[in-house]
């Protein structure tokens, strides 16, 4: 499992490309039989990749936790990203299609991934209460339809865990889908005082590429990300970003609530 530390603003814009990259910027989570894992000090979250490949995994409990069993103080997000497959948590298995979220409650002893043609993206925070491991499938959660075409910006919003829908301790999750001929996502921007957020994009064609923008809005970067690559935003920093097609991404935030609306708005002709 890699560690990412925490960058205070006043670091961000001394950082040159190669840095910004290396602090922000998770390129390697998926990988045929393998479990990749990363850890985020900002609000300590753990995203990851599973991708079975046919043979079954098991979800590793890395030295950095210190624990007995991965959820012993966390809460966890499965992401079917794409294909189908199926997530057994302890003794009960989940049966999972292409966008369903499997949320798994603290806990939990044991999670095993499996499926030919599957790939699960995890998401994780620190956890005090259970929760009840529940399935929320991509057609039966809220989704809201927004943008225009005028601004490029045309897409379905998904909430999977948040205050109204999947319980949790810390996590909120969504998935967006921007329609085709549509690029742009969540501009305006925000941030979040109390939240950490990670964006996994995904669904994008090999050629196709991301131009993501983040740091503090008066002071923003740039990085360019390619398929199935994440970028992790402190809380004093904006994310949006624009992609050459159009594309699907998984938000995903932790920290002092869990209601969808904690955000701070930041008006766009502010942006420097």
């Amino acid at each position: 499992m890699q560690t990412r530390h925490p960058t205070h603003p006043a670091e961000f814009g001394g950082l040159d490309s190669t840095a910004l990259r290396e602090r922000f910027l998770v390129g390697d989570l998926f990988a045929d039989g393998e479990v990749r894992l990363t850890y985020s000090h900002h609000d300590r979250i753990v995203i990851g990749g599973a991708v079975p490949a046919g043979q079954p995994l098991t979800l590793p409990v890395p030295d950095q936790l210190r624990a007995e069993h991965f959820c012993d103080r966390r809460e966890l997000a499965v992401v079917c990203l794409a294909g189908s497959g199926n997530v057994t948590v302890d003794d009960a298995k989940y049966d999972l299609d292409a966008l369903d979220v499997l949320y798994v409650g603290k806990g939990t002893r044991d999670v095993t991934f499996d499926g030919a043609d599957a790939r699960y993206y995890l998401v994780s925070a620190p956890a005090h209460h259970p929760h009840p491991t529940t399935l929320a499938r991509r057609d039966e959660v809220f989704s809201a339809d927004l943008g225009e075409p005028a601004h490029a910006n045309v897409r379905t919003l998904r909430r999977y865990i948040h205050a109204q829908g999947v319980a949790s301790d810390q996590l909120v999750l969504g998935i967006t889908e921007l329609a085709e001929g549509s690029v742009w996502n969540t501009m305006p921007c925000h941030t979040h005082e109390r939240r950490t957020e990670v964006y996994l994009y995904f669904q994008l064609a090999p050629g196709e590429r991301i131009v993501h923008l983040a740091g503090p809005p008066d002071a923003t970067r740039s990085m360019v990300l390619a398929n199935e690559q994440a970028v992790i935003s402190p809380p004093w920093s904006v994310h949006t970003g624009c992609g050459t097609a159009n594309y699907t991404f998984v938000w995903a935030m932790a920290g002092e609530n869990v209601a969808f609306e904690d955000m701070d708005q930041v008006a766009t002709e502010t942006l420097r």
